[in-house]
């Protein structure tokens, strides 16, 4: 019988990806969620369980009924800006929540987690790479609640015997390359599916904030890792602990940066056939003002060699065509 994981969040971008490969890889995804964010057309390999993270009752008992050995935790909100906006609410659901789900983890006995994290952990770094090492110093409540429950992680494990992994990154990007899920936010905030959009027809101009950045085209560079190999790392480390690998976290990334033109030109040259993705240079945002950074690839760690991956039609492709099949959709 297969074992079976419960994915928070897994009604989400990344948490669904995650449900797809554990499936693959011969595990029972059970994925619990309110839906706030998610969609439950994203479930498609496991049962959905519909509950609040804070429920500490219904999660528990999810755990048990549904013979659960360890959970992924992907529900969480995730907007920077949105977490300086309206912090109380970060704190609530991300440390809050978290708090609840360590409960009903020690409740019915699970004692595994694998956590998805973020590099927003380090807050601007002094060097890069960034090493797992690096000062942390979130610069917003997002990166501090995540932050908050890493440190959590950490006393749990000595105090209850809890196996953890942290999986920090930066810009999860691409689609599922057999069209099946793909990213579908509301509002969409990520570059990637905003350039698509554009390139569609179907969305406002792509704006750049700042083009006076220390880089070759001026603008700011990030590290995009594929959402399938994201997922990948995941089970992975989901794999390690079960082996009785250590506990801590992990940087991913390709460790190969990618300019915001860059991908705009990207975006376009995937969207041949129609016009290319628009843009607009408005005044540099205080939150904009970011360095250029690089995650340090660590996927060897977890079993897969590193591999250097770019921004080009492994994650702009599978998404372009996620994102003309939405755009038809809805047309209809």
């Amino acid at each position: 019988m297969s074992q079976s994981i419960l994915v928070t969040g897994g009604a989400g971008y990344v948490g669904s990806h995650a449900c797809k490969t554990l499936a693959s890889a011969g595990f029972r995804p059970v994925v619990y969620d309110n839906l706030s964010r998610g969609h439950a057309a994203a479930v498609r390999w496991g049962p959905l369980v519909e509950g609040d993270l804070h429920d500490r009752g219904r999660l528990a008992a999810a755990m048990r009924s549904h013979g659960v050995s360890a959970v992924m935790h992907f529900a969480a909100f995730a907007y920077v800006g949105e977490s300086v906006a309206d912090p109380e609410s970060y704190y609530t659901n991300n440390v809050g929540g978290t708090l609840a789900l360590l409960g009903a983890m020690r409740d019915a006995a699970v004692d595994r987690l694998v956590f998805s994290s973020t590099c927003a952990v380090y807050g601007v770094p002094d060097t890069v790479p960034i090493r797992e090492t690096t000062a942390k110093a979130p610069l917003n409540p997002y990166g501090e609640t995540k932050l908050a429950i890493e440190r959590t992680l950490h006393w749990y494990a000595g105090a209850y015997g809890l196996k953890y992994a942290a999986l920090r990154y930066f810009n999860a990007a691409g689609a599922d390359p057999d069209g099946e899920i793909g990213e579908d936010h509301e509002p969409e905030t990520h570059l990637i599916p905003l350039v698509l959009r554009a390139a569609l027809g179907q969305g406002k101009p792509v704006e750049i904030y700042g083009t006076d950045y220390p880089t070759a085209d001026g603008t700011a560079i990030r590290d995009y890792i594929h959402v399938t190999d994201l997922a990948d790392a995941h089970v992975r480390a989901l794999a390690a602990l079960a082996a009785g690998g250590d506990s801590g976290a992990l940087n991913l990334g390709t460790g190969k940066g990618h300019s915001v033109r860059a991908v705009v030109a990207a975006g376009g040259s995937a969207g041949a056939g129609r016009r290319s993705g628009p843009c607009r240079l408005p005044p540099r945002l205080a939150a904009a003002l970011l360095r250029p950074r690089y995650d340090r690839p660590h996927r060897s760690r977890l079993g897969r060699p590193g591999k250097p991956g770019g921004c080009g039609d492994d994650q702009i492709g599978p998404a372009d065509r996620w994102s003309a099949d939405c755009f038809v959709l809805d047309a209809k």
